[in-house]
Parts: structure tokens; sequence; C-alpha cells
């Protein structure tokens, strides 16, 4: 999509909000992996460097949930607030696909 249709329909933002979500999924996913790679951990070592990214991982997540918070984006304590952003993301999409 040109520049010019992507101001018109909105979606220059919608993209960049697009990005940080699949960011903030991945992450929640490395998250999830490396916990329970930790727990699988077969040396005292491996679990160390382990939970070192696992860490990092976990402040990943603070930082791009904080990013879409600040932008609203994400609304993690408000779940009906989430639920319309949701909805009004959803019909964008559909829109989108009409052009």
């Amino acid at each position: 999509m040109n520049t010019i249709l992507e101001h018109l329909t909105g979606m220059n933002t919608m993209s960049d909000q697009i990005i940080a979500s699949d960011y903030l999924i991945s992450i929640k996913s490395g998250v999830r992996n490396y916990a329970m790679a930790v727990t699988e951990a077969g040396t005292p070592e491996i679990k160390a460097v382990l939970t070192v990214q696992l860490d990092e991982m976990i402040n990943m997540h603070e930082q791009i949930m904080s990013y879409m918070i600040d932008r609203g984006w994400y609304h993690p304590w408000h779940m009906n607030e989430q639920i319309q952003l949701d909805l009004q993301n959803i019909q964008t999409a559909l829109n989108a696909t009409t052009l």
C-alpha cells in the first residue's frame, strides 16, 4: 500500500501497531519457552545461561508492553477497553481488504 493510502485509511499507525503486537506475542512465547527450558536444564551452568535469557525476555516484554500502552494500543488491565480496541482493529482490517 502506498503512503498516501496508508494515511487516508489509518493503516500507517495500524502497521506499527500490528508489528508491535506480533513482537509482543513472540516475546510471550519466548518467555514461556525459556521458562520450560530452565526447568529442563541438564547442568547448573546451562540453567544459569537460560535464566539470564529468560530475564532478558521478561525485560523486553515490559518494554514492548509499555510502548504499546503509551500509544493506546494495549489495555492489559481494562478488558472492556481491550475488547473494543480489538473489535476496531478487526473492522479496520476488514475494511482494508475491500480497498
